[in-house]
């Protein structure tokens, strides 16, 4: 260590020393490389990345006890936040701010990170439209209001597209929370105000999760199993059968599996966007391929480098000389190798599968399997049973069963009965109503059948008249029917002796539906029950 350390310190004596001497006429002129804007702090960087990866050697074969720094520093973000101009008492609020957050553990590293690119763009706003503004403190809502315009017609530095409502939605929502977290605190030189409410934050469409066809399935693991790189195969393969998110694959530790007591493979996921461990089962192949890369891990010996997600030194699967994989390459690059030799490219050559689009695949595939939402929970780790009623509303079986017995039968004669009966025979439904039919069947039911009443066409009907246009029933009602039927005829009865003759026309009318409905279903009345049997005198 103290080499180390040594060598660190004569290489920032020579970085100032490089400072006040003319660098610019000579560096890079031989190879002719390009000028960085500051070559000395290039040349810090390079320096200080390779005393890094040599101190992180010797700290993984045990030479050193001493584990290098994190990379994690929120002084260096907010000195890339805006170099040029940036008024100092906004810097120091941010750089308090994204410093607590992370030292508080607050978020995530990558929700701090999310922080700083929100206050990057408030402050380049702010230095382009308002220099005459040196504190957060003077922000007022007419900011807000023209910076929200301002936000609304930026594009990706990438694409030249409007940004995302997604990307929008989260720079508005940091914000918001930046400005209610500060002024909560008793900070100074913050607002201390609300500049963003919660509608100024952009809508968006609410989407069902986007599973991989079966057929896209089978080619895209097929493509992976081809794959050369172990680590890149591996990570795939666990993430096709577990669900995991990428990073909870990639910093799987050596002992994350073991097997049931039936000697079905278990997997341990580490602590992740949850903030909770969990076990779940994996299907024999992905531990098949985890098996040697556990085996590797636990041959190299290596210490353990701390995770602050499990605030604690961790010896992990997933790594090559003493460094965590990316996800970038275990993922990303992988994807995009698997998905050319699969053909599953979209109009710009793009992979159409991500590596999250697998976690929608295993949460689908278990709610159309019968799993209970707790267990769709507990193998995907969402933290509220809304994440998974998602999964579990898309696949109901009890509303593809009973959408199948009365849409999907409206070809056979038998199945169906009632004035919409026919219409439905006849495809004469406008496709309106059947699109809102398919996603909101089950909430038609009736106690007789169901009502294929559009929400716009007003209250419904079918109960009091059973001759509405909009009422559909079949042969699954039947044994209700026949109730009704009964009651309808004990109701006659009664009024026949009463004398009300009028209510006796009613109920018979209501009870000749009712006939006439289980004929036409195929079904016959009870034995019991004779039509006008009740009210022969009358």
């Amino acid at each position: 260590m103290a080499d180390i350390d040594e060598i660190r310190r004569a290489a920032d004596t020579f970085t100032e020393r490089l400072r006040h001497e003319p660098i610019r006429e000579f560096y890079g002129r031989s190879r002719g490389k390009r000028l960085p804007a500051d070559p000395v702090e290039s040349f810090r960087r390079t320096v200080a990345k390779r005393i890094n990866a040599t101190h992180l050697l010797l700290f993984t074969i045990g030479q050193v006890d001493m584990a290098p720094p994190g990379r994690v520093d929120a002084g260096s973000w907010t000195s890339r936040l805006a170099p040029d101009g940036t008024q100092p008492r906004m810097r120091a609020v941010i750089e308090r701010y994204l410093g607590l957050h992370l030292e508080a553990n607050l978020g995530r590293e990558q929700s701090v990170r999310h922080f700083r690119d929100a206050l990057r763009r408030l402050v380049l706003w702010l230095r382009e439209e308002h220099p005459e503004v040196t504190s957060f403190e003077q922000l007022t809502r007419e900011h807000a209001e023209q910076f929200l315009r301002w936000l609304g017609e930026q594009t990706g530095q990438q694409t030249g597209l409007p940004l995302a409502l997604s990307t929008r939605r989260s720079i508005v929502t940091l914000l918001a929370r930046f400005v209610s977290e500060t002024a909560s605190w008793g900070w100074d030189d913050v607002p201390g105000r609300v500049l963003f409410t919660r509608g100024d934050i952009p809508k968006i469409a609410k989407t069902v999760p986007r599973f991989i066809p079966d057929h896209e399935l089978v080619a895209l693991m097929d493509a992976v199993e081809q794959l050369t790189d172990p680590y890149q195969r591996a990570a795939l393969i666990v993430a096709r059968w577990s669900g995991a998110r990428r990073d909870e694959i990639r910093r799987l530790e050596v002992n994350c599996l073991d097997t049931y007591p039936d000697g079905h493979p278990r997997l341990r996921i580490p602590v992740g966007k949850g903030y909770t461990e969990r076990s779940i089962p994996l299907h024999p192949d992905a531990a098949a391929v985890l098996r040697p890369l556990i085996e590797l891990a636990r041959a190299r010996g290596a210490r353990g480098l701390y995770d602050p997600s499990a605030d604690r030194a961790v010896e992990h699967v997933f790594t090559v000389r003493g460094k965590l994989l990316s996800k970038g390459f275990l993922f990303d690059l992988s994807l995009k190798a698997a998905c050319t030799a699969a053909g599953l490219l979209d109009s710009r050559g793009r992979p159409t599968v991500s590596a999250h689009r697998f976690r929608h695949t295993i949460g689908t595939q278990l709610a159309e399997g019968g799993a209970r939402l707790q267990t769709i929970m507990a193998v995907l780790g969402h933290r509220t049973p809304h994440m998974s009623l998602i999964y579990a509303s898309l696949s109901d079986p009890i509303v593809k069963q009973q959408y199948q017995d009365a849409l999907d039968r409206k070809l056979d004669g038998v199945s169906l009965a009632g004035p919409a009966a026919q219409a439905m025979r006849e495809h004469r439904l406008d496709p309106q109503a059947v699109s809102w039919l398919q996603t909101n069947f089950l909430k038609t039911e009736l106690e007789l059948g169901h009502c294929l009443r559009l929400p716009a066409e007003g209250p419904c009907e079918c109960d009091l008249v059973l001759t509405c246009s909009k009422f559909l029933t079949t042969s699954d009602y039947a044994p209700r029917l026949r109730q009704r039927l009964a009651t309808e005829h004990t109701l006659i009865a009664d009024a026949a002796t009463r004398g009300w003759d009028r209510e006796v026309e009613r109920h018979q009318r209501t009870a000749d539906r009712l006939t006439s409905l289980l004929k036409d279903l195929g079904e016959e009345p009870d034995a019991c029950i004779h039509h006008g049997g009740p009210i022969a005198g009358l």
